[in-house]
Protein backbone atom coordinates (compact mmCIF):
# COMPACT_ATOMS: atom_id res chain seq x y z
CA UNK A 1 0.00 0.00 0.00
CA UNK A 2 1.40 3.23 -1.03
CA UNK A 3 -0.05 6.69 -0.98
CA UNK A 4 0.34 8.89 -4.75
CA UNK A 5 -1.18 12.21 -5.13
CA UNK A 6 -2.86 12.26 -2.01
CA UNK A 7 -4.78 8.92 -2.54
CA UNK A 8 -3.57 5.37 -1.00
CA UNK A 9 -3.38 2.62 -3.95
CA UNK A 10 -4.44 -0.80 -3.53
CA UNK A 11 -4.53 -0.76 0.36
CA UNK A 12 -4.17 -3.97 2.37
CA UNK A 13 -5.70 -2.77 5.38
CA UNK A 14 -8.90 -0.69 6.19
CA UNK A 15 -9.65 0.80 9.76
CA UNK A 16 -13.43 0.64 10.66
CA UNK A 17 -14.35 3.87 13.45
CA UNK A 18 -17.84 2.55 14.31
CA UNK A 19 -20.25 4.64 14.74
CA UNK A 20 -18.95 8.36 13.62
CA UNK A 21 -20.28 11.05 16.19
CA UNK A 22 -20.69 8.83 18.73
CA UNK A 23 -17.09 7.56 19.26
CA UNK A 24 -17.27 8.50 22.84
CA UNK A 25 -20.34 6.55 23.95
CA UNK A 26 -19.40 3.78 21.45
CA UNK A 27 -18.95 1.56 25.01
CA UNK A 28 -21.88 1.76 26.06
CA UNK A 29 -23.49 1.17 22.96
CA UNK A 30 -21.95 -1.95 22.91
CA UNK A 31 -23.46 -3.34 26.03
CA UNK A 32 -27.40 -3.56 24.34
CA UNK A 33 -25.83 -4.63 20.95
CA UNK A 34 -24.24 -7.25 22.94
CA UNK A 35 -26.80 -8.30 24.59
CA UNK A 36 -29.16 -8.92 22.02
CA UNK A 37 -26.85 -10.76 20.09
CA UNK A 38 -26.48 -13.19 23.28
CA UNK A 39 -30.63 -13.49 23.28
CA UNK A 40 -30.90 -13.93 19.65
CA UNK A 41 -28.03 -17.04 19.34
CA UNK A 42 -29.76 -18.32 22.48
CA UNK A 43 -33.29 -17.80 21.24
CA UNK A 44 -32.34 -18.99 17.79
CA UNK A 45 -30.40 -22.09 18.55
CA UNK A 46 -33.38 -22.92 21.26
CA UNK A 47 -35.62 -22.56 18.18
CA UNK A 48 -33.62 -25.37 16.39
CA UNK A 49 -33.11 -27.59 18.94
CA UNK A 50 -37.42 -27.89 19.78
CA UNK A 51 -37.84 -28.07 16.07
CA UNK A 52 -35.26 -30.63 15.89
CA UNK A 53 -36.25 -33.01 18.51
CA UNK A 54 -40.25 -32.59 18.27
CA UNK A 55 -41.28 -34.84 15.53
CA UNK A 56 -44.42 -33.47 15.52
CA UNK A 57 -42.98 -29.76 13.97
CA UNK A 58 -40.74 -31.89 10.60
CA UNK A 59 -43.12 -29.75 8.91
CA UNK A 60 -42.08 -27.45 6.17
CA UNK A 61 -43.30 -24.59 8.01
CA UNK A 62 -41.03 -25.52 11.02
CA UNK A 63 -38.28 -26.55 9.22
CA UNK A 64 -38.18 -23.30 7.13
CA UNK A 65 -38.42 -21.39 10.66
CA UNK A 66 -35.15 -23.54 11.19
CA UNK A 67 -33.45 -22.40 8.29
CA UNK A 68 -34.44 -18.67 9.50
CA UNK A 69 -32.96 -19.44 12.50
CA UNK A 70 -29.37 -20.61 11.24
CA UNK A 71 -29.62 -17.69 8.50
CA UNK A 72 -29.78 -15.72 11.83
CA UNK A 73 -26.84 -16.77 13.75
CA UNK A 74 -24.53 -16.83 11.08
CA UNK A 75 -25.99 -13.15 9.55
CA UNK A 76 -25.69 -11.59 13.57
CA UNK A 77 -22.19 -13.65 14.33
CA UNK A 78 -20.41 -11.78 11.01
CA UNK A 79 -20.92 -8.61 12.12
CA UNK A 80 -20.95 -8.62 16.20
CA UNK A 81 -17.81 -10.10 17.31
CA UNK A 82 -15.81 -7.59 14.99
CA UNK A 83 -18.00 -4.74 16.25
CA UNK A 84 -17.87 -5.11 19.72
CA UNK A 85 -14.02 -5.06 19.48
CA UNK A 86 -14.43 -1.51 17.68
CA UNK A 87 -16.54 -0.93 20.41
CA UNK A 88 -14.96 -2.53 23.70
CA UNK A 89 -11.14 -3.03 22.93
CA UNK A 90 -10.20 -0.42 20.28
CA UNK A 91 -9.68 -2.88 17.59
CA UNK A 92 -10.17 -0.69 14.56
CA UNK A 93 -8.15 -2.56 11.87
CA UNK A 94 -9.68 -4.95 9.57
CA UNK A 95 -7.58 -6.79 6.10
CA UNK A 96 -8.94 -5.47 3.03
CA UNK A 97 -9.62 -8.58 1.91
CA UNK A 98 -11.30 -10.04 5.07
CA UNK A 99 -13.50 -6.89 4.51
CA UNK A 100 -14.48 -7.87 1.77
CA UNK A 101 -15.57 -11.35 2.55
CA UNK A 102 -17.21 -10.12 5.68
CA UNK A 103 -19.14 -7.74 3.31
CA UNK A 104 -20.38 -10.61 0.93
CA UNK A 105 -21.07 -13.24 4.15
CA UNK A 106 -23.30 -10.44 5.25
CA UNK A 107 -25.17 -9.00 1.70
CA UNK A 108 -25.37 -13.85 1.00
CA UNK A 109 -26.88 -14.03 4.39
CA UNK A 110 -29.38 -11.08 3.66
CA UNK A 111 -30.63 -12.40 0.82
CA UNK A 112 -30.93 -15.84 2.02
CA UNK A 113 -33.25 -14.65 4.96
CA UNK A 114 -35.11 -13.02 2.32
CA UNK A 115 -35.60 -15.65 0.06
CA UNK A 116 -36.18 -18.01 3.33
CA UNK A 117 -39.42 -15.05 3.97
CA UNK A 118 -40.11 -15.90 0.93
CA UNK A 119 -40.61 -19.53 0.63
CA UNK A 120 -42.75 -18.74 4.30
CA UNK A 121 -44.85 -16.98 2.57
CA UNK A 122 -45.31 -19.28 -0.68
CA UNK A 123 -45.90 -22.46 2.13
CA UNK A 124 -49.04 -20.12 3.27
CA UNK A 125 -50.18 -19.62 0.17
CA UNK A 126 -50.29 -23.53 -0.65
CA UNK A 127 -51.92 -24.13 2.99
CA UNK A 128 -54.43 -21.82 2.91
CA UNK A 129 -55.48 -21.76 -0.74
CA UNK A 130 -54.76 -25.02 -2.20
CA UNK A 131 -54.68 -27.41 1.36
CA UNK A 132 -55.70 -30.59 -0.57
CA UNK A 133 -51.94 -30.53 -2.30
CA UNK A 134 -49.97 -28.94 0.78
CA UNK A 135 -48.49 -32.00 1.64
CA UNK A 136 -47.44 -33.14 -1.73
CA UNK A 137 -46.21 -29.71 -3.28
CA UNK A 138 -43.98 -28.78 0.27
CA UNK A 139 -42.13 -32.48 0.50
CA UNK A 140 -39.02 -32.31 2.52
CA UNK A 141 -37.41 -32.60 -0.68
CA UNK A 142 -38.35 -29.64 -1.67
CA UNK A 143 -37.55 -27.86 1.41
CA UNK A 144 -33.90 -28.79 0.39
CA UNK A 145 -33.85 -27.46 -3.09
CA UNK A 146 -35.33 -24.49 -1.64
CA UNK A 147 -32.55 -24.29 0.85
CA UNK A 148 -30.18 -25.04 -1.93
CA UNK A 149 -31.77 -22.56 -4.42
CA UNK A 150 -31.85 -19.00 -2.23
CA UNK A 151 -28.73 -19.65 -0.96
CA UNK A 152 -26.88 -20.24 -4.12
CA UNK A 153 -28.43 -17.34 -5.43
CA UNK A 154 -27.07 -14.66 -3.04
CA UNK A 155 -24.12 -16.10 -2.85
CA UNK A 156 -23.47 -15.79 -6.82
CA UNK A 157 -25.00 -12.37 -7.16
CA UNK A 158 -23.22 -11.10 -4.33
CA UNK A 159 -19.78 -12.26 -5.99
CA UNK A 160 -19.75 -9.62 -8.63
CA UNK A 161 -19.75 -6.95 -6.28
CA UNK A 162 -16.10 -8.09 -4.80
CA UNK A 163 -14.77 -8.80 -7.90
CA UNK A 164 -15.98 -4.87 -9.34
CA UNK A 165 -14.20 -3.29 -5.95
CA UNK A 166 -11.47 -5.70 -6.16
CA UNK A 167 -11.06 -5.57 -10.14
CA UNK A 168 -12.55 -1.82 -10.77
CA UNK A 169 -11.16 0.12 -7.97
CA UNK A 170 -7.33 1.04 -7.35
CA UNK A 171 -7.50 4.15 -5.63
CA UNK A 172 -9.22 5.12 -2.73
CA UNK A 173 -9.12 8.40 -0.94
CA UNK A 174 -8.60 7.22 2.64
CA UNK A 175 -8.75 3.41 3.97
CA UNK A 176 -11.22 5.33 7.02
CA UNK A 177 -14.68 3.29 6.92
CA UNK A 178 -17.20 5.47 8.58
CA UNK A 179 -18.95 2.07 9.46
CA UNK A 180 -19.14 -0.59 12.15
CA UNK A 181 -19.05 -3.17 9.47
CA UNK A 182 -17.76 -3.46 5.84
CA UNK A 183 -21.09 -2.54 3.95
CA UNK A 184 -20.59 -2.18 -0.21
CA UNK A 185 -21.43 1.24 -0.55
CA UNK A 186 -19.30 2.13 2.46
CA UNK A 187 -16.38 1.07 0.52
CA UNK A 188 -17.12 1.96 -2.68
CA UNK A 189 -17.58 5.44 -1.89
CA UNK A 190 -13.74 5.78 -0.46
CA UNK A 191 -12.91 5.20 -4.08
CA UNK A 192 -11.67 8.24 -5.97
CA UNK A 193 -12.47 6.67 -9.47
CA UNK A 194 -15.84 6.01 -11.38
CA UNK A 195 -18.31 4.05 -9.29
CA UNK A 196 -21.25 4.07 -10.93
CA UNK A 197 -20.83 0.55 -12.49
CA UNK A 198 -20.84 -0.72 -8.53
CA UNK A 199 -23.84 1.07 -7.74
CA UNK A 200 -25.82 0.20 -9.99
CA UNK A 201 -24.79 -3.43 -9.77
CA UNK A 202 -25.57 -3.21 -5.73
CA UNK A 203 -29.84 -1.39 -7.10
CA UNK A 204 -29.16 -4.55 -8.96
CA UNK A 205 -28.86 -7.31 -7.16
CA UNK A 206 -31.39 -5.45 -4.10
CA UNK A 207 -33.90 -5.72 -6.79
CA UNK A 208 -33.47 -8.77 -7.99
CA UNK A 209 -33.40 -10.55 -3.89
CA UNK A 210 -35.27 -7.79 -2.01
CA UNK A 211 -37.65 -6.24 -4.44
CA UNK A 212 -38.36 -9.89 -6.37
CA UNK A 213 -38.98 -11.49 -3.08
CA UNK A 214 -40.90 -8.77 -1.66
CA UNK A 215 -43.03 -8.42 -5.04
CA UNK A 216 -44.05 -12.11 -4.97
CA UNK A 217 -44.77 -12.18 -0.88
CA UNK A 218 -47.24 -9.38 -1.54
CA UNK A 219 -48.97 -11.07 -4.12
CA UNK A 220 -49.16 -14.45 -1.82
CA UNK A 221 -50.64 -12.40 1.02
CA UNK A 222 -53.23 -10.80 -1.31
CA UNK A 223 -54.33 -14.26 -2.25
CA UNK A 224 -54.63 -15.26 0.85
CA UNK A 225 -56.49 -12.56 2.43
CA UNK A 226 -58.88 -13.34 -0.20
CA UNK A 227 -59.09 -16.84 0.35
CA UNK A 228 -59.63 -16.23 4.02
CA UNK A 229 -62.39 -13.26 4.28
CA UNK A 230 -63.96 -15.48 1.51
CA UNK A 231 -64.65 -18.39 3.99
CA UNK A 232 -67.95 -18.39 5.60
CA UNK A 233 -67.59 -19.24 9.00
CA UNK A 234 -66.09 -16.67 11.39
CA UNK A 235 -63.49 -18.94 13.24
CA UNK A 236 -62.15 -20.55 10.09
CA UNK A 237 -61.17 -17.02 9.00
CA UNK A 238 -59.78 -16.49 12.39
CA UNK A 239 -57.66 -19.93 12.34
CA UNK A 240 -56.36 -19.73 9.07
CA UNK A 241 -55.57 -15.87 9.39
CA UNK A 242 -53.46 -16.89 12.94
CA UNK A 243 -51.42 -18.94 11.25
CA UNK A 244 -49.90 -16.26 9.01
CA UNK A 245 -49.39 -13.74 11.98
CA UNK A 246 -46.08 -14.70 12.93
CA UNK A 247 -44.56 -14.66 9.66
CA UNK A 248 -46.31 -11.27 8.76
CA UNK A 249 -44.66 -9.93 11.74
CA UNK A 250 -41.20 -11.24 10.82
CA UNK A 251 -41.54 -10.21 7.15
CA UNK A 252 -42.22 -6.39 8.40
CA UNK A 253 -40.40 -5.96 10.43
CA UNK A 254 -37.15 -7.47 7.92
CA UNK A 255 -38.53 -5.23 5.25
CA UNK A 256 -39.15 -2.35 6.76
CA UNK A 257 -35.94 -1.69 8.69
CA UNK A 258 -34.49 -2.87 5.29
CA UNK A 259 -35.77 -0.61 3.26
CA UNK A 260 -35.83 2.56 5.81
CA UNK A 261 -31.71 1.69 6.45
CA UNK A 262 -31.45 1.36 2.34
CA UNK A 263 -32.86 4.75 1.35
CA UNK A 264 -31.55 6.60 3.99
CA UNK A 265 -28.21 5.23 3.25
CA UNK A 266 -28.54 6.39 -0.64
CA UNK A 267 -30.91 9.16 -0.09
CA UNK A 268 -30.75 10.83 3.32
CA UNK A 269 -28.01 13.24 2.46
CA UNK A 270 -29.25 15.79 5.74
CA UNK A 271 -29.35 12.94 7.87
CA UNK A 272 -26.70 12.50 10.34
CA UNK A 273 -24.24 9.53 9.56
CA UNK A 274 -24.76 8.07 13.44
CA UNK A 275 -28.21 7.79 12.39
CA UNK A 276 -27.42 5.61 8.90
CA UNK A 277 -25.02 3.46 10.90
CA UNK A 278 -27.07 2.87 14.25
CA UNK A 279 -30.38 2.12 11.21
CA UNK A 280 -27.86 -0.56 9.63
CA UNK A 281 -26.69 -1.77 13.02
CA UNK A 282 -30.60 -2.28 14.17
CA UNK A 283 -31.41 -3.70 10.78
CA UNK A 284 -29.01 -6.84 11.50
CA UNK A 285 -29.73 -7.27 14.88
CA UNK A 286 -33.51 -6.68 15.64
CA UNK A 287 -34.66 -9.37 13.06
CA UNK A 288 -32.61 -11.92 14.91
CA UNK A 289 -33.54 -11.13 18.27
CA UNK A 290 -36.87 -11.13 17.38
CA UNK A 291 -37.94 -14.14 15.22
CA UNK A 292 -37.55 -16.52 17.75
CA UNK A 293 -39.40 -14.47 20.07
CA UNK A 294 -42.46 -13.52 17.57
CA UNK A 295 -43.01 -17.58 16.34
CA UNK A 296 -41.97 -18.56 19.85
CA UNK A 297 -45.34 -16.61 21.38
CA UNK A 298 -47.66 -16.97 18.54
CA UNK A 299 -46.77 -20.83 17.48
CA UNK A 300 -48.59 -23.26 19.77
CA UNK A 301 -46.37 -26.06 19.04
CA UNK A 302 -43.23 -24.45 19.45
CA UNK A 303 -44.79 -22.67 23.04
CA UNK A 304 -45.61 -26.14 24.55
CA UNK A 305 -42.48 -27.36 23.77
CA UNK A 306 -40.08 -24.33 25.69
CA UNK A 307 -42.31 -24.85 28.48
CA UNK A 308 -41.99 -28.44 28.94
CA UNK A 309 -38.49 -27.87 28.39
CA UNK A 310 -37.96 -25.27 31.54
CA UNK A 311 -40.86 -27.38 33.30
CA UNK A 312 -38.76 -30.43 33.49
CA UNK A 313 -35.26 -28.34 35.08
CA UNK A 314 -37.19 -26.68 37.64
CA UNK A 315 -38.82 -30.02 38.53
CA UNK A 316 -35.82 -31.68 38.72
Amino acid sequence: MFKLNGTVFMPSVLTLIGIPGLESVQFWIGIPFCAMYIIALVGNFLLMVIIKSEPSLHEPMYLLLAMLGATDMVLSTCILPKMLGIFWFHLPEIYFDVCLFQMWLIHTFQGIESGILLAMALDRYVAICDPLRHATIFTHELITQIGVGVTLRAALLAVPCLILIKCRLKYYRTTVVSHSYCEHMAIVKLATEDTRINKIYGLFVAFCILGFDIIFITLSYIRIFITVFSLPQKEARLKAFNTCIAHICVFLEFYLLGFFSFFTHRFGFHIPPYIHILLSNIYLLVPPLLNPIVYGVKTKQIRNQVYKIFHSKFAS
